[in-house]
């Protein structure tokens, strides 16, 4: 069956990795940022799962894991961006 529609422009992939990246928009490090985000929003998750059933502790513990899913969310959002303020300091 002969395909009527062209759903993509035809992409040069042949430089690996590198060219991947450039299509979706992430260098090498904005691809680490996001990943220790994504590991971050991960245990802030695993962290509200786990909640006690003592009222106290569970307002501590689910405080404690609303903030550092908050952190996982700002540095998903900002993350590149920031630390490419430390990574190119001129000495």
């Amino acid at each position: 069956m002969r395909n009527l529609f062209n759903t993509a422009a035809g992409t040069d992939m042949s430089g690996g990795f590198k060219d991947f990246f450039d299509t979706i928009g992430l260098t090498g490090s904005g691809l680490i940022t996001k990943a220790i985000a994504a590991v971050i929003a991960v245990i802030a998750v695993g962290m509200l799962l786990k909640l006690q059933s003592d009222p106290k502790g569970a307002l501590r513990k689910g405080g404690l894991a609303v903030g550092t899913l908050f952190v996982a969310v700002i540095l998903a959002m900002y993350g590149d961006s920031l630390f490419s303020t430390v990574t190119s300091a001129k000495g």
